[in-house]
């Protein structure tokens, strides 16, 4: 089981993530809504894994990563996407990510990222 700070702007895809999540047996440690809020609760909770949806308010994805890989340079990232640019995928991967999970996502894909990091 692991400690999980969801981070995406959709109402819809944090209830989908919450109900896998519980299936997996995963705490929620909070849920952001944009990417501020996002480095606050990361700051806050210190969670095992951050889901963190690419394209959010206030701070993109690409930032969110930058700002929390310098907070805790040890943090487990999991992007989750609907764009098909590699470009600011590999950016993101090289500035600290663990990895990605496209949209729309299976049930099985998302526990396993998770799995593979704790």
């Amino acid at each position: 089981m692991a400690k999980i700070l969801i981070a995406d702007d959709s109402d819809a895809i944090r209830l989908v993530l919450k109900d896998i999540l519980s299936i997996g047996e995963h705490e929620i440690v909070g849920e952001a809504t944009d990417g501020a809020e996002a480095v606050d609760l990361y700051q806050k909770y210190n969670p095992q894994i951050l889901l963190l949806d690419l394209a959010m308010p206030r701070k993109d994805g690409f930032t969110v990563v930058k700002e929390i890989i310098a907070y805790d340079p040890n943090a487990k990232i999991i992007l989750i996407t609907a764009s098909d640019d590699q470009k600011v995928i590999q950016q993101c991967l090289e500035s600290g990510a663990s990895s990605y999970i496209s949209k729309p996502f299976d049930f099985n894909g998302v526990l396993e990222s998770i799995k593979s990091l704790i």
